[in-house]
């Protein structure tokens, strides 16, 4: 009975222990990620693991001035692709995301928020391994200060 009770204690011991596991993996799935009213993101670098099969991206933008204004986005492409992105997204307008519809050169991208703001994306990780991947925001003018690499690393 003893012998019993202490291999259920210690089976239960390695459960609990094991649990906090799985929940640093969703953790590893997702990325937050501030803007300003000075056109920054406060990161130049994100990544995730590759047993990610999705990711949860939340934007936040901890300025004050409107989404015409001041607004931000999130947009991911390839690292070749995301300037001509940028360029060609100020002739998309506000009412576009600052994006050319549809365009398959767009791995992901939230919309564009104003101050005080938030707006979450879920996307596939599926092929993003080992590609040279760029984020930024397509607003017009922000390209240049506000962009940095996604990896998907290898684990």
């Amino acid at each position: 009975m003893k012998i019993t009770w202490m291999l259920t204690a210690v089976g239960l011991a390695a459960a609990l222990t094991s649990a906090p596991t799985f929940a640093a993996d969703d953790e590893a799935c997702e990325l937050t990620v501030k803007s300003n009213d000075q056109m920054q993101f406060d990161t130049d670098s994100l990544s995730v693991p590759a047993s990610c099969e999705t990711v949860t991206l939340t934007l936040e933008h901890t300025g004050s001035m409107k989404a015409n204004v001041m607004g931000h986005n999130w947009v991911l492409s390839s690292t070749e692709d995301a300037q001509a992105l940028s360029q060609e997204g100020m002739k998309a307008g506000l009412e576009n995301d600052y994006l050319p519809a549809d365009d398959d050169r767009v791995v992901a991208n939230t919309e564009v928020i104003g101050g005080g703001e938030s707006t979450s994306i879920e996307f596939s990780t599926e092929g993003l391994a080992g590609r040279d991947l760029t984020f930024f925001c397509s607003f017009p003018g922000h390209f240049a200060a506000m962009q940095g690499t996604f990896t998907v690393t290898e684990e």
